[in-house]
């Protein structure tokens, strides 16, 4: 029977562009912590790597935005073989359900889930620093989606730091439909950085965790916009409905998250969006 592991959406509540390296990749500090909507990945031996893939966002890997060989999750599946010296034998099916190139670490969630979840059908055992050294070299955001927890992100995202307490409470996630490039909306932010945040050790409630986020910010924003403006269209959606405590864009973009008191006033409140739109709302309930 094949194995299965969940990719869960990754959202930055905040994002400060810290800095820069002489290598040219950005510093960030962010918290981030994992949503109410996920990919679906399943695999069984097989004497041969192959990915099928099925979900209503398939047919975006499939047209050539993450195509064949290079899709991260046979890249993951690849160099852990590699490391661990065995063949790469698997079936592995994708259900894309996450919007693709939408600031949510979908492509970078789906190789996390890979990894945790060849570990185990290759009977490997390994610890989790030794998946997220394989995942760090593929991509930045991968240490951060092995464990699914929240995290504070600093460096480029290879650095890990505890997150401070959080309470339970609702998130709604939106995007409009259209596609972000990353580097395209770093090209598009202006010169200059941000301070990384000052965190308390935690919070008791939505609503003061709203508060003092509220004092951060997400320094792609504003480039994201000017990029696609749909994006400025379902922050004003969001702020508009009842019980948003913050809304805010999630990484790169386009896809957006408001945080509500419980999971009930998310999803009650996600019945105003329009129809067109992508949207997933449920509990956020993340310990520290």
């Amino acid at each position: 029977m094949p194995s299965k592991e969940a990719a869960p959406a990754k959202i930055n509540l905040y994002l400060h562009v810290t800095g820069r390296r002489a290598d040219g990749y950005h510093l960030l500090d962010s918290l981030a912590v994992f949503g109410p909507a996920a990919d679906r990945l399943s695999a069984a031996l097989a004497p041969e790597l192959s990915l099928a893939l099925a979900g209503p966002f398939a047919a975006g890997l499939a047209a050539g935005l993450s195509p064949g060989p290079d899709n991260l999750v046979l890249r993951a599946a690849r160099a852990l073989a590699a490391e661990a010296g065995i063949p790469a034998g698997a079936a592995l099916r994708l259900e894309k359900h996450l919007p693709i190139a939408s600031g949510i670490g979908g492509g970078s969630a789906d190789a996390a889930a890979a990894l945790r979840l060849l570990d185990r059908l290759w009977g490997l055992g390994w610890p989790m620093a030794r998946l997220a050294a394989i995942g760090a070299a593929l991509g930045a955001d991968i240490p951060v989606c092995l464990a699914a927890r929240p995290q504070r992100m600093q460096g480029v995202g290879e650095v890990l730091l505890p997150a401070p307490a959080l309470p339970e409470c609702g998130m709604l996630l939106v995007n409009p439909g259209v596609a972000l490039s990353t580097p395209a909306v770093f090209r598009a932010r202006p010169p200059g950085f941000t301070p990384a945040a000052s965190l308390p050790d935690g919070w008791t409630d939505p609503a003061a965790m709203a508060a003092d986020l509220g004092l951060l910010r997400n320094d792609l924003e504003a480039p994201a916009i000017a990029l696609c403006p749909p994006v400025a269209d379902v922050l004003a959606a969001l702020r508009r409905l009842p019980g948003c405590l913050l809304a805010r864009m999630s990484g790169s973009g386009a896809t957006c998250f408001g945080l509500f008191a419980d999971a009930a006033a998310a999803a009650a409140a996600a019945r105003a969006l329009p129809g067109e739109w992508w949207h997933a709302a449920g509990r956020l309930a993340a310990p520290g």
